[in-house]
């Protein structure tokens, strides 16, 4: 899908990238059952807690969702997001022109060390995140939960929206939470969402990302998916590296809301 050397690209644009996004909340919703409640649980918290102006660290933002629903819904609002994906990245910053000022996005690697030097010295009052930090292993969620907590100001929030699996402790729970993730992907991908790998490959039809392929490859060729942390070890966590308050705001089978306040 790579043009020839010498052969002119056409840029993503923001009505290509916008249609990408929708494609990527279609495409979520299949893995995330009632997923746009997690968004409106995140909603809640930032309405009732934080300023009515609040700037928001998208961490590991993927195209944009949490940004984009955040901005649309708080007009004064501002975001700050990051992610290490260039075609999420790309998508990401054409999906977000709509918002000009509003928003920033930045290339960082959260495994990376003094990845918070992109917001340049600057105080966030939420960071949010969403289906992204299993990727991580359980010293580097540690690392993360740290840095970001050395981010927020007193008071300020962090939620971390994931699947948190049941271990084998609680095998009927497990068993449940398992067979309605395989109903709901069935259901909707029946309904023509997208498979995580088929969005990829719809994205690789617009050379510009298809150019980007080679390089996102590089980026996780020694990333190995990880084993899923648990919500104790979420919550042991987020004390550790300094929250004074931690808990959960949503739940639906092993799918949470995590919450920390600094």
């Amino acid at each position: 899908m790579t043009p020839p050397a010498g052969t002119s690209v056409a840029a993503l644009d923001q009505s290509a990238a916008r249609r990408l996004l929708e494609l990527w909340n279609d495409q979520q919703s299949a893995y995330v059952a009632h997923r746009d409640l997690r968004f409106d649980a995140m909603a809640d918290v930032l309405r009732l807690h934080c300023p009515d102006d609040p700037t928001i660290l998208d961490l590991a933002c993927g195209p944009g969702a949490i940004s984009d629903r955040m901005l649309a819904e708080f007009p004064r609002a501002t975001a700050i997001a990051v992610d290490y994906d260039p075609i999420l990245l790309q998508v990401a910053r054409r999906a977000l022109d709509r918002y000009t000022a509003r928003v920033e996005v930045h290339d960082v690697d959260l495994v990376a060390d003094g990845w918070e030097d992109a917001l340049a010295g600057r105080r966030v009052d939420a960071v949010l995140t969403s289906t992204a930090l299993h990727w991580l292993a359980p010293e580097q969620l540690l690392r993360v939960y740290t840095t970001a907590a050395r981010l927020l100001p007193a008071g300020g929030v962090l939620l971390n929206a994931d699947h948190l699996r049941y271990d084998e402790s609680a095998p009927a729970l497990r068993d449940i939470a398992g067979r309605h993730d395989a109903q709901v992907q069935q259901e909707t991908f029946a309904a023509g969402a997208l498979t995580y790998s088929a969005w990829y490959a719809e994205a690789a039809r617009h050379p510009e990302l298809a150019g980007l392929a080679a390089q996102r490859e590089q980026r996780f060729a020694d990333r190995p998916p990880q084993a899923p942390a648990s919500l104790e070890f979420h919550l042991a966590a987020l004390r550790t590296a300094g929250f004074a308050e931690v808990g959960t705001v949503w739940q639906y089978l092993d799918d949470y809301v995590v919450f920390a306040r600094r």
